[in-house]
């Protein structure tokens, strides 16, 4: 009987993948006991404006391109697949049921610690699956730091974002070590974030 296999869940629209993300996933496969982590790509919100977010298709292959060589990073277009607007628990839900060998943990930045409770069934993600956080810039200090299914993971602190990155496509800038080379390349190629 194998054990179960830890994986860490990054929840992100990836508009685009930057190397902020790449750098924190990598870490936490590397550093931490997740087996692998998984980039679940997050579908257009029906209850959002969709003002400047890539169609979810596109970002999903960015992502992929993006982790392409990194045995230990996937893609999931998951939540492409179940009724919107997706909520956390019923991701996590959906995936237990899928894949029963795995352990699922989500991979969050410290500031969406101290909002973590406004979730949608917050007590039974924090229960049952768990919490992986990185350190981000500002931040107020959460409660939540000392929970027992909290895991605070020692990371530089990154400030990359994606919309500084959009902005730097719009104004013709580079945008070369933001991205990696073929999420570059493919928002070249297509034009993505041009308007």
């Amino acid at each position: 009987m194998s054990a179960t296999q830890k994986i860490g869940l990054f929840f992100g629209s990836f508009n685009p993948i930057h190397m902020g993300h790449l750098i924190i996933a990598n870490l936490m496969a590397e550093t931490s006991d997740l087996k692998k982590v998984w980039f679940v790509v997050s579908p257009q919100n029906p209850l959002k404006p969709a003002k400047g977010l890539l169609h979810e298709f596109d970002r999903y292959d960015m992502v992929r391109a993006a982790i392409f060589d990194n045995y230990k990073l996937e893609a999931s277009d998951v939540e492409f697949h179940l009724p919107k607007p997706s909520y956390t628990i019923h991701t996590l839900v959906h995936l237990k049921e899928k894949h029963p060998d795995k352990e699922f943990r989500i991979i969050l930045g410290e500031d969406n610690l101290e909002s973590f409770t406004r979730w949608k069934n917050y007590q039974q993600i924090l229960d049952y699956y768990g919490l992986y956080v990185y350190p981000r810039p500002h931040t107020q200090l959460s409660e939540l730091r000392t929970h027992p299914n909290v895991t605070m993971i020692d990371a530089p602190t990154l400030d990359i974002s994606a919309t500084f990155i959009r902005n730097c496509i719009r104004k013709k800038q580079s945008v070369r070590y933001l991205v990696p080379d073929a999420v570059e390349e493919m928002i070249r190629v297509k034009g993505f974030y041009q308007d």
